[in-house]
């Protein structure tokens, strides 16, 4: 299933990208080609991953975080940090860049696994607490960049773990409660976020700024009607939907295959979720039925979240869509953590 979503957002980045790059440089596959490069080097990761046994990862956990909390504070500082579009989220040098929010959701689901297999999970000063200080650690410098749909990611991540390490439901129920307030308080904080949120109520009332995108998504959407315009044939790709081939890919898959290639799309999300929790389910161990959980928890929300926004069923994020978006740093870190997830599997009786 995971395979086949990476050979669709392949076909798809080519066709999404492919009128924009010829007009900006000159070369239709310039996004794809990149985006070939990406998938090599994430199905390497997934290869090794899926082939090291899990529990020799356990040493990497705090090196992990310390590694990711680094670069995450690397996107500050003038010169080596990357500001577009409003936000300061990549680190790179000339061509080359990187996201570290993406190698923090691995380092999150790492640590809290080795955390909460190791411990009992209802000693809260020797668990919760210490996952609440890291969450709170990356999650803040995450939301800084400013990225509040990563945040919401991690949170979720870190949800998940609790969860399934068997806290008290009263304690999830209470920190879920808690945690979705924050996360309210802090939309309404920024006015470009309160307006995204008021604008999914209500696109038309600012139809040429907060409400284009939504507008413009649902426009494709309804083009491709039951089985689509055809491969190639999308009009939202002509300029009228930005960030096409990235955080909106599941609209030009709708509007070129359609209804029922959308639908397909979000059965595929579910097989995932389902064998992945069954994975976790029977684990031979704690570790691994955390890590795989965790690993199930990011593809799934990120998943959820993405199409929601698309939908116009949730605000505008700017998270990818797993193993089909344009996006190095996402394509690479979600196959490497698939990999992980795989080996679980291998070893589940």
């Amino acid at each position: 299933m995971a395979m086949l979503m990476v050979l669709l957002g392949i076909v798809m980045v080519l066709s999404a990208a492919s009128v924009q790059d010829l007009r900006i440089h000159g070369n239709a596959w310039y996004h794809q080609r990149r985006q070939l490069i990406w998938v090599v080097l994430g199905l390497a990761g997934l290869v090794a991953t899926s082939r090291l046994d899990y529990r020799r990862l356990k040493p990497m956990a705090v090196w992990l975080l310390v590694g990711s909390v680094v670069l995450l504070l690397a996107v500050f500082i003038p010169g080596i940090g990357i500001r577009a579009n409003g936000s300061s989220r990549w680190i790179g040098v000339g061509a080359a860049t990187f996201q570290p929010s993406e190698l923090a959701k691995l380092a999150v689901i790492l640590y809290g696994s080795v955390l909460l297999s190791s411990r009992p999970v209802n000693d809260l000063r020797g668990t919760v607490l210490p996952l609440a200080a890291v969450l709170g650690g990356v999650g803040a410098l995450v939301y800084a960049e400013p990225d509040l749909g990563t945040t919401i990611i991690l949170a979720a991540i870190a949800a998940s773990l609790l969860f399934f390490a068997g806290l008290r439901l009263a304690i999830v129920g209470a920190t879920a409660a808690l945690g979705i307030s924050m996360m309210g308080g802090m939309t309404m904080t920024a006015g470009y976020r309160r307006e995204r949120l008021l604008s999914m109520f209500d696109p038309w009332s600012d139809p040429l700024n907060t409400g284009w995108q939504a507008i413009q998504s649902g426009v494709a959407m309804s083009n491709g009607g039951l089985w689509g315009m055809g491969l190639g044939a999308s009009r939202a790709k002509w300029g009228f939907l930005p960030f096409a081939q990235t955080d909106f890919i599941f609209a030009i898959v709708a509007e070129e295959l359609g209804f029922v290639a959308g639908l397909g799309v979000i059965l595929v999300y579910l097989v995932i979720g389902l064998v992945g929790l069954n994975t976790a389910l029977r684990a031979p161990d704690r570790l691994g039925q955390l890590l795989a959980a965790g690993i199930t928890t990011w593809i799934m929300i990120q998943a959820y979240v993405n199409i929601g926004a698309v939908l116009g069923v949730l605000p505008i994020t700017g998270v990818p869509l797993p193993f089909v978006s344009y996006g190095g740093s996402s394509m690479v870190l979600t196959l490497t953590a698939y990999g992980v997830l795989l080996n679980v599997a291998r070893q589940t009786p």
